[in-house]
């Protein structure tokens, strides 16, 4: 009896503990920016020396979604969890982790269960759905606001520009003008709407588009208001203005390709900064427009101080003449 007693006790000892002890890992996390989602499954003291001796198995929900038998070196999971697998070599290390594509990924209870020839345990994992905001709240308002603003000023460059030298431009340039700026706006107002803070998306990435984009309409309105100004024109001033809103585009641009191919993007200030400078611009242009219509309004005679010499020049002109 007690040698026998004592062969049961060497053989349990040289086989280790009979239930597998797990690496308890209470819940695992994913986000639209996963493409794969990885579900941790660990076993500390797995002794087995051939992948013949393993066999897993995972559920949802008491639901069988996955097996992997050793034996038979085969793997088959459950149609609707057709992308999830687990990487067999990696059992002999106590790694029984499965894998699956996010469009598989269900959030819920997983159970792991891995049987080493008469060894087995389990555990069980909760899956999440973690909302991740594209960009922070503070990013999201100066996107909007910055493109926004800079319409704005750009109809308040129009407007001191069409009462000051309401003359001298033809009613198809106002015309064109306000027809170009109307869709700009709409465009903005659109992209805003559109970009409503939350997770990367299609739709957000296009909002973002329809902010960024359409502010080289924006470029060619201002110069085009420059143009119909006879007191500015393209003097020196005007030149730098329009540079300064190129060069706002062209760091916005690069910032929207960057911020578009990453779900996380690292780039938003750089986004912000062109947005930023374009504003400036515009700002900068109304300021000037401003101080160049009162400086014409100040060192032009009246009309009628005008007027009043002339009619008395003709009048006198007339009596001679009768004379």
């Amino acid at each position: 009896m007690w040698p026998l007693l004592v062969l049961l006790l060497l053989g349990s000892a040289s086989r280790g503990s009979a239930q597998l002890i797990f690496n308890i890992t209470k819940f695992a996390e994913y986000t639209t920016c996963n493409k794969t989602v990885v579900i941790p499954c660990l076993v500390n003291n797995v002794e087995a020396q051939n992948l013949k001796e393993m066999f897993v198995k995972w559920k949802f929900r008491d639901k069988d979604i996955f097996f992997y038998d050793g034996d038979k070196n085969e793997s088959s999971p459950n149609i609707n969890f057709s992308s999830a697998f687990i990487v067999p070599e990696a059992l002999l290390s106590g790694i029984a982790s499965l894998k699956m594509a996010k469009s598989h990924a269900v959030p819920g209870n997983y159970t792991c269960e891995v049987t080493e020839l008469t060894r087995e345990g389990e555990t069980i994992v909760e899956l999440k759905y973690r909302v991740v905001s594209w960009f922070s709240p503070n990013e999201n308002i100066l996107i909007v606001i910055f493109p926004m603003l800079a319409v704005l000023l750009f109809w308040g460059q129009f407007g001191i520009v069409t009462l000051k030298y309401n003359s001298n431009i033809t009613k198809e340039k106002i015309i064109i003008i306000s027809v170009a700026g109307l869709v700009l706006s709409i465009l903005v107002i659109v992209g805003a709407v559109l970009f409503i803070p939350g997770e990367y998306s299609t739709k957000r990435a296009s909002g973002l588009g329809l902010i960024v984009v359409p502010t080289v309409i924006l470029i060619l309105l201002q110069y085009s208001v420059f143009m119909i100004a006879p007191a500015i024109g393209m003097l020196p001033i005007s030149i730098i203005l329009l540079i300064i809103q190129v060069l706002g585009l062209l760091i916005s641009v690069v910032g929207l390709s960057l911020c578009v191919s990453e779900c996380t993007p690292m780039h938003g200030p750089l986004l912000i900064s062109g947005l930023g400078i374009i504003a400036l611009a515009e700002l900068l242009g109304l300021v000037y427009m401003k101080f160049v219509a009162s400086n014409q309004r100040a060192i032009q005679p009246p009309r009628k101080a005008v007027e009043e010499p002339l009619n008395a020049f003709k009048e006198s002109k007339g009596m001679m003449n009768d004379e």
